[in-house]
């Protein structure tokens, strides 16, 4: 990796900012990129470093966008015309690269996201637990002083990925939950009594909030803790998206850019950064490289049955 790459990945880690790092672990001539070539793709799909042509830098940005939205890497194969198919199959996923010269590229596509934030509003045996379990199960983990609350939710950053349980036994719930609400945060709790619960249950429901997590039949502060803990991660890991504290919230993470589709080679090709345009009949037709243009402005009317409409 060279030392910009390095340094600006490193820097993104620093800030907590999603990337995806695509590197070439194998090819087959002819390929302009060669193992260990690398590529870093930000959230907003731009690109920094080299994996391959016009062709592949589409593809890779479409798959390294798909990870920072599901979190799990993939082996990508570029199979190109005349290149061949891996004997391997398992957990790669095999794309046509149409509209390169032949060869295969193999490319490894790693996303790397922030820790997701758990603020932990109160004190006493449950925060004290919730606060040494997510550290370890790969929280960024904040604990609050309920009067400190007000002051510190702006510094916060809240997103529907963070999670706020808040055990102020009695003392500021309601300000303290008028303040989490406020914000996107995708699963907010609350511990409390069976009676005060009681007392304040309808409205939580109203607003969406959740409890006290599983219901495991918990009677012990470690064991609330637990409870609350295995509730946040079911919902982290769920393919469904963790619900919002109000429904008007409802997330649904990070988004693909609007494709088309390459009339020359079948290609899909991301609209906000297409470097190649061509204009028939009043709209606009997206191309994956220079030559795909030169071919369908050469004859149009011939290529103009593939444009999706």
């Amino acid at each position: 990796m060279s030392d910009d790459l390095l340094l600006l990945a490193a820097e993104l880690r620093r800030r907590g900012e999603p990337f995806a790092l695509a590197t070439v672990v194998r090819c087959e001539r002819p390929t302009s990129a060669k193992p260990g070539a690398k590529a870093l793709i930000k959230q907003d799909g731009t690109v920094t470093g080299w994996v391959g042509g016009a062709c592949a830098e589409p593809v890779v940005v479409r798959e390294a966008l798909s990870a920072l939205e599901d979190g799990r890497a993939r082996l990508v194969g570029l199979v190109g015309e005349g290149g061949g198919e891996p004997g391997r199959t398992e957990g790669i996923l095999n794309l046509p690269m149409t509209c390169h010269s032949g060869g295969t590229l193999e490319i490894y596509v790693e996303p790397y996201l922030p820790k997701p934030l758990l603020v932990l509003v109160g004190h006493g045996p449950v925060v004290e637990t919730l606060a040494a379990l997510g550290r370890h199960t790969g929280y960024d983990v904040t604990v609050l002083a309920a009067d400190r609350l007000a002051h510190e939710l702006d510094r916060l950053a809240l997103t529907p990925s963070s999670a706020v349980v808040v055990a102020t036994h009695g003392d500021l719930d309601e300000a303290a939950l008028a303040g989490v609400l406020a914000t996107p945060a995708g699963y907010v709790s609350l511990v409390a009594s069976r009676r005060r619960a009681g007392v304040i249950v309808e409205s939580l429901e109203r607003l969406g909030v959740s409890r006290a997590g599983l219901d495991i039949g918990a009677l012990t502060p470690e064991e609330i803790a637990v409870s609350i803990l295995a509730e946040i991660i079911q919902r982290r890991r769920s393919s469904a998206v963790m619900p919002a504290a109000k429904p008007e919230r409802l997330a649904a993470g990070l988004r693909l850019a609007a494709e088309a589709r390459d009339p020359i080679c079948g290609m899909s090709v991301p609209i906000a950064a297409a470097r190649y345009r061509s204009e028939w009949e009043g709209a606009t037709v997206y191309f994956c490289c220079h030559r795909c243009k030169e071919t369908f402005d050469s004859d149009p009317p011939r290529y103009a049955g593939a444009l999706v409409r």
